[in-house]
């Protein structure tokens, strides 16, 4: 999320106020979009990675576009390479990666599954229980673990449904777990030394924009804002060398001086 200089938020608290909504959070903040091709050797080892990343934008659109052209570029050469699609839970992610994407392996990433089953066992047991921790780290192992680790994880969670009817948290992360069981076989794809932790894009989120555009007192405007965006992922990518010739253009601009320039006297200094 990254201060906007034209994120209008005056005018949005103002809205929302007359709409009788309740305010949340930092008005004027808008969502940058972050993403991450990374190509890894058959032992599971990460070789490189391209990094992306666009101004905010109705639906990551451009984003999308980017990515599919840089996996539809890599598969052109290499159409034997196995694809995975790793991302978090929402939908808009996983509509874009069924739709738009080669097939391949879905998984959500590990991490933010265990913060959902985390979630559930606190609101059983109590937040920073010993019990809620014990049972989030021996359902954690048995997801990422075992080869029926989603369903096992899945009984439990209706079991502590149905024991607690009153905590609709528990409910919501079991239709969690449900929506994405496909999602979830994690100990197959270890098995193949496949990533199941989408720990490169969080890191891109990063690098390219908290670190550099999330500073004291800064905001920014679209096109600035996708400047730094753009040459920073080129550099963290390595492919400022290659890219350069492309983008020197668009940062040039014919410079001329007029023709009845008179100079200003010079001043004696006393």
């Amino acid at each position: 999320m990254v201060a906007m200089k034209d994120g209008q938020r005056d005018e949005k608290r103002a809205q929302g106020r007359r709409e009788g909504k309740k305010t949340r959070g930092p008005a004027g903040y808008q969502e940058v979009g972050c993403a991450t091709l990374s190509f890894y050797d058959a032992q599971g080892e990460r070789l490189e990675t391209v990094r992306l990343a666009r101004m905010p934008e109705p639906k990551k659109a451009t984003l999308k576009s980017m990515l599919s052209a840089e996996v539809e570029a890599v598969l052109r050469q290499r159409p034997e390479l196995q694809v995975v699609k790793l991302a978090d839970g929402a939908e808009d992610n996983w509509r874009y990666f069924s739709t738009a994407l080669p097939g391949g392996v879905e998984l959500v990433d590990f991490f933010h599954a265990t913060e959902h089953l985390q979630a559930a066992f606190a609101t059983a047991y109590g937040e920073n229980s010993s019990s809620a921790q014990a049972q989030s780290a021996k359902y954690r192992h048995l997801l990422l673990e075992e080869t029926d680790g989603v369903e096992t994880v899945i009984r439990a969670l209706r079991y502590l449904r149905d024991k607690h009817p009153r905590h609709t948290r528990i409910g919501q992360v079991l239709g969690y777990f449900r929506r994405h069981r496909h999602r979830m076989r994690y100990a197959e794809a270890q098995a193949q030394h496949l990533p199941v932790g989408s720990g490169v894009v969080e890191a891109a989120c990063k690098t390219l924009a908290t670190q550099r555009m999330k500073r004291s007192g800064m905001r920014w405007r679209h096109d600035g804002g996708q400047a730094i965006l753009t040459f920073r992922a080129l550099v963290q990518s390595e492919r400022f060398k290659q890219a350069w010739p492309l983008l020197s253009g668009t940062y040039r601009t014919a410079v001329s001086a007029p023709e009845n320039v008179v100079a200003f006297p010079r001043r004696r200094l006393h």
